[in-house]
């Protein structure tokens, strides 16, 4: 079976791992705060605070922002869930617009088209690493007194020209062992505003500006030296791994663009193919299994608009939502294995597996 994702773990993580365990220095220590200072480097921001996972770094971005109960949070509902339950978790109420469909991230005329009188934020995905357009959205939220939050969970490395996603605004990055870096568990909130980074610290660790001088309430949302070990040996990687993708993606691309519609950087944009997602335009659940028969792992991201998902409807914030171009996406998108450890030959079969898959499936 060739994989979806492999996380590339080397010797040097390994190493790493065990010089922080011989240190004793286990919880947040020296190691977490060499990886926020070479993060926020390699970003380009001012701060990068470190969290124990992607979804506590959107929470206490939100937070930080001044989010909470009564306000509304524009958003996208072609995500994975953490997306909007990290605003639910403020209290505040995801309103969900529509998405670009040749990019699969927010619509700047619908988000400005939602703005109301109780908006507070607009949090926008850089869905399969393609960078969601900052600059327009940036615009829109300034004119309206919004806060810009980035869900860049899946785009470490994206940029826009030449800004690197995280450099921009308010920036939240994950680091599961599938992203194209990981520390095992993990998340970073990068920013250039030093009243947000300090409410983000102290939301990170119960309150705490110093040892027992607590500032206000907090969570106990810290990193651990053994996770940024690891993500201080994948940060020396990560230009690598994303070369790799490109270049795996370029491959498939020249292999079945003429059988199935392949993702494309937009203008202006550094796409780092966290998936390569292509279309399937009918029948796609059973090009999938076929796929996955004939060997070639696969998954589709995402099978429902988030404001179709229960716990969202339970909570009130789901329903008919006029989504056309989500309710679209869901139905035909198909995600093909990218990551760098990919050969030429697993390209190959990849391709020839799709080819296949499509003929059989897919009506001419």
């Amino acid at each position: 079976m060739i994989p979806l994702a492999s996380p590339f773990i080397g010797e040097e993580e390994k190493q790493a791992v065990a010089d922080v365990l011989e240190s004793g220095m286990l919880a947040q220590g020296p190691r977490v705060a060499e990886f926020e200072e070479k993060f926020a480097a390699y970003v380009g921001a001012r701060h990068a605070i470190a969290t124990s996972n992607g979804t506590t770094a959107l929470q206490m971005a939100l937070l930080a922002h001044g989010v909470g109960p009564g306000d509304e949070v524009i958003t996208t509902p072609f995500s994975f869930i953490a997306s909007t339950t990290a605003i639910m978790m403020t209290g505040a109420k995801p309103v969900f617009v529509d998405i670009d469909p040749a990019r699969f991230t927010i619509c700047p005329r619908q988000t400005e088209a939602a703005v109301t009188a109780r908006t507070k934020a607009v949090l926008a995905v850089d869905i399969f690493g393609q960078p969601a357009p900052a600059y327009e959205l940036i615009d829109i939220a300034q004119r309206h007194g919004l806060a810009y939050i980035a869900d860049a969970a899946q785009a470490h490395g994206a940029a826009i020209d030449d800004a690197r996603i995280g450099s921009l605004t308010t920036t939240c990055f994950s680091f599961y062992p599938t992203k194209n870096m990981t520390t095992g568990e993990g998340g970073i909130v990068t920013t250039n505003d030093d009243t947000i980074a300090d409410e983000i610290r102290l939301l990170r660790n119960h309150g705490m500006k110093a040892r027992y001088q607590y500032e206000r309430l907090g969570y106990n949302f810290r990193m651990m030296d053994l996770q940024a070990a690891i993500g201080l040996c994948q940060l020396d990687k990560l230009e690598a791994f994303n070369a790799a993708r490109a270049e795996n993606a370029a491959r498939l691309t020249e292999r079945i663009g003429h059988i199935v519609q392949c993702p494309v950087a937009a203008p202006g944009t550094r796409h780092v193919f966290h998936q390569y997602t292509v279309l399937i335009p009918s029948n796609r659940d059973a090009v999938r299994d076929a796929l996955r028969e004939s060997g070639v792992g696969c998954e589709v991201f995402y099978p429902h608009p988030l404001y179709a998902v229960e716990p969202i409807i339970a909570h009130g914030f789901g329903g008919d939502v006029p989504c056309p171009e989500t309710e679209k996406a869901c139905k035909q998108v198909l995600s093909l294995p990218c990551h760098p450890k990919l050969t030429p030959d697993d390209i190959g079969k990849i391709a020839d597996a799709l080819k296949t898959a499509v003929e059989k499936n897919v009506a001419a």
